[in-house]
């Protein structure tokens, strides 16, 4: 089991900002990435229809003979997770409990921001996970979903990303937040952008990088973790997308250090 892929998926390109960090954190292991291409944005899609596309999504990771899934998505984890968990048996995280548990750890004032996709903000999920860490805690969300749009089409230093950010972050303005969950997978690609928008008093935590972290203590405790180094002659990482691998492979050059090769389109419907 310990040498089989990690299963990735998000419903487009942004997972990619936490494959990132677990290829990163996790440099001995194997990665089959999904993005749902067809179907982005998940943002205003509703609860039923997110929890069925990453049940048809995990139907073909575990085709893929992989050991553990990481639902690289904000609006899957705060959506589908628990459905999830609850009809598959290998072990699966998001990234919402991660970055949630680092923000608890991280402020001193007592309140935090949170910056999302309508569905994440309006799902409730980052204060029910709040509540179990830090119930004294203050939770302000706001959804900006202009910047995903504005990260897939490259506009990551950008003058009117800058603008957007200025009149997003405006919101958050003294309130006495002093820590911002950036609770969606695209954000930390325009991180600089939304720093200088909220100001140097805010530290932003990112959520790629704290399911990386925990995405690794969890396959340790379950002895999972790849322990021998991949062949040269053998491929690390495998791309799917449910539509537009061209667009995907365009895209992916912005967040990965690294040269895709193929993404294979395949009917994810099938699954």
């Amino acid at each position: 089991m310990s040498s089989r892929p990690i299963g990735v998926f998000d419903s487009g390109v942004g997972g990619l900002t936490v494959l990132k960090e677990l290829i990163r954190r996790l440099p001995k292991e194997r990665f089959v990435y999904f993005g749902d291409m067809a179907r982005a944005p998940y943002g205003p899609k509703s609860k039923e229809t997110v929890t069925r596309f990453s049940r048809q999504i995990v139907n073909f990771l575990m085709k893929q003979e992989v050991k553990a899934i990481v639902v690289a998505c904000n609006t899957a984890s705060a959506m589908a997770l628990e459905a999830l968990e609850k009809e598959f048996e290998l072990p699966i995280i998001g990234v919402v409990k991660p970055g949630v548990k680092a923000a608890a750890e991280t402020t001193n004032s007592g309140h935090i921001g949170l910056i999302g996709t309508e569905a994440t903000i309006e799902s409730g999920i980052y204060e029910d996970y709040l509540k179990e860490y830090r119930p004294d805690v203050k939770l302000t969300g706001r959804s900006c979903p202009l910047f995903v749009s504005l990260v897939e089409e490259g506009c990551i230093e950008d003058p009117v990303t800058t603008e957007i950010a200025r009149r997003y972050m405006s919101g958050f303005k003294d309130t006495g937040m002093d820590t911002l969950i950036m609770g969606c997978t695209h954000f930390p690609m325009i991180e600089d952008t939304i720093q200088r928008a909220v100001g140097e008093g805010v530290r932003l935590v990112n959520p790629a990088f704290e399911t990386a972290r925990s995405t690794q203590e969890m396959l340790s405790e379950k002895d999972l973790l790849n322990k021998k180094d991949i062949p040269v002659n053998e491929e690390a990482y495998r791309f799917y997308v449910s539509d537009a691998p061209e667009r995907f492979r365009r895209i992916a050059s912005l967040f990965l250090p690294l040269s895709i090769g193929e993404a294979k389109q395949i009917a994810i419907e099938e699954y």
